[in-house]
């Protein structure tokens, strides 16, 4: 037990802050479940991975997670929503085994890595030198 009085109050203030954060941590847990739940079940994925990512960035506005994990943790909902295909959002199936049933994309024709090389021509630095020695008279 403190002695000091700061320190006493110190004690008090972080226990309600540990308190908000506890509650701010488990609402975006518990959003993160539903979405990933749903993602799974693919019922209403996209507004269960919403409501995670608003959870997520409340609790990292709050300070009771850390932006970059709030971060991470909202890139790999997306990645998995993004990895369903659109029209399987709504009817529950996934990439995979709508990929069997979708017919084969065209090929784009690109140019080669050899043609884009050639393409790109290095920088001029003789204009960046004479550009820099320009002086001012006073």
């Amino acid at each position: 037990m403190a002695n000091i009085q700061s320190q006493i109050k110190r004690n008090r203030q972080n226990e309600k802050r540990r308190l908000r954060n506890r509650d701010a941590r488990g609402t975006a847990r518990a959003a993160v479940k539903d979405a990933r739940a749903s993602l799974t079940s693919a019922q209403g994925a996209p507004a269960a991975v919403l409501a995670a990512i608003s959870a997520l960035d409340r609790a990292a506005r709050r300070g009771a997670i850390h932006h970059r994990n709030a971060a991470r943790r909202k890139g790999r909902l997306m990645k998995r929503l993004s990895g369903m295909a659109p029209e399987s959002a709504a009817t529950g199936q996934h990439a995979a085994e709508s990929a069997a049933t979708a017919p084969d994309k065209p090929k784009r024709s690109g140019k080669s890595a050899a043609e884009a090389k050639a393409k790109t021509t290095p920088k001029n630095t003789a204009e960046k030198k004479t550009a820099a020695k320009k002086t001012t008279k006073k």
